[in-house]
């Protein structure tokens, strides 16, 4: 950091003044409809960052992977965001875990257009978005910060064999880790965890995911209930790291209460029963006999999720691991307790015992207890939902999270090089 003394770089716009901020989130589209397999937290968290940082008067471009050829290049997201859908591989859907072949055809877009007009920073999201970065901002002399949203290292412990992501990817984590000028984490596990990978402590911050308590708030309409009770709400992908069978075998001993499961495909995917998750859920919901009380709704629409949280009594996050989980915020904002598993970033966000309950990960007993002890004690829920909202006003809110933010890009292009004269 340089000393207040120095004048800055030629270069590197003045405190106050507007950045020029590129975005790449190689996978997760601010356009994309939430519930899919790859499709959740990341592009909520880029989609609410390059919105409140221009609304603090920078000028952010997204890029993202070209997944349709209906996409036009350029497509503006609201007043001074426009996401760029960059052509890498083929103009379709493709899995995650199989985009990596595609990161230097994207990079070299990416250095090509950055070479013509570099933005002042560059925030990638996710190890693949770094990979592509690196090879466009490192010939550039371009600063870029990165967030990797989830970690190989993490995954590959808790899936084993079932871990799909490319060899190499914990390699490659590492490399872009080394190689950014500054690593945002978004959980304290997450810190520890890069700094075991061999990361330089003092080049990681915490820049946790956030909020709106404007959208999501306590007040206004609730979806319909159904017939029981209480209601169980389970929002996120329809992946089984996220938990989802063992909200359904908790189920089973809470015989007053219906669960719902947020999550999948949208109409426009194809029909809710052709996914393989949600067949092996309803068997999972027959074998514990509580198929009458479990209701998928496939993909829900991002403007639709407060009405949902709010028609819920208790929000079930019983993640295996979480690298962050931005659904217990939007939860505690609409002021609803948490249940969710001790794990990630939800160690973070949900405080027991004031704001909800962290349980065992994978503990379907634990997760029942907890859950009908809340709902036996109104009094108490309505107490934990209210202090939610609290911790999510003074700790959570987007547009403290993108100052922090602007605070790490203000920093890192204060450090550019002044550019060589062609004297």
């Amino acid at each position: 950091m340089r000393r207040p003394t120095e004048r800055p770089p030629a270069g590197a716009p003045p405190a106050g003044e507007g950045l020029t901020i590129a975005l790449v989130s190689e996978h997760a589209s601010p356009l994309a409809a939430l519930g899919g397999e790859d499709a959740g937290g990341q592009n909520v968290h880029v989609a609410q960052l390059a919105g409140e940082l221009a609304d603090r008067g920078h000028t952010v471009t997204v890029y993202t992977r070209r997944d349709s050829t209906s996409l036009p290049a350029a497509v503006p997201l609201r007043p001074g965001v426009t996401v760029r859908n960059v052509p890498a591989g083929p103009a379709e859907p493709v899995a995650k875990d199989r985009l990596l072949p595609f990161m230097p055809q994207f990079g070299a877009v990416l250095e090509r257009e950055w070479a013509a007009a570099p933005p002042d920073v560059v925030h990638s999201h996710f190890w693949m978005s770094g990979v592509a970065t690196l090879q466009a901002a490192q010939p550039l002399g371009i600063p870029f910060a990165h967030t990797f949203h989830a970690l190989g290292t993490v995954k590959r412990r808790h899936q084993g064999a079932a871990d799909t992501s490319p060899s190499d990817r914990i390699t490659w984590e590492r490399y872009v880790g080394l190689s950014c000028d500054r690593t945002i984490a978004t959980c304290r596990d997450e810190v520890a965890e890069l700094i075991a990978m061999g990361l330089p402590a003092e080049r990681i911050g915490v820049g946790p995911c956030g909020v709106d308590p404007e959208r999501f708030t306590p007040d206004g309409p609730a979806a319909p209930r159904g017939g029981q009770p209480f209601r169980l709400l389970q929002l996120g992908r329809l992946v089984p790291r996220k938990g989802a069978r063992l909200s359904i075998e908790a189920l089973a001993k809470i015989p007053d209460a219906e669960l719902v499961v947020a999550g999948g495909p949208t109409p426009d995917q194809g029909p809710l029963d052709a996914d393989p998750e949600v067949r092996r859920l309803r068997d999972v919901a027959r074998s514990f006999g509580v198929a009458d009380r479990v209701t998928f709704t496939g993909g829900v629409a991002r403007a639709d999720v407060p009405a949902l949280l709010r028609s819920a009594d208790l929000v079930l996050c019983p993640a295996d691991y979480e690298p962050f989980g931005i659904v217990p915020l939007e939860a505690m904002a609409c002021g609803v307790p948490v249940v969710a598993s001790a794990v990630g970033g939800q160690r973070d966000t949900v405080a027991d015992p004031a704001t909800g309950r962290l349980v065992p990960p994978g503990d379907p007993a634990a997760l029942a207890d907890a859950v009908a002890a809340l709902l036996a004690a109104p009094a108490e829920r309505a107490a934990r939902g209210a202090a939610g909202r609290r911790r999510v006003l003074t700790r959570y809110r987007w547009a403290a999270v993108a100052a922090a933010t602007e605070d790490v890009y203000r920093e890192i292009a204060a450090r550019r090089p002044a550019p060589v004269s062609g004297g």
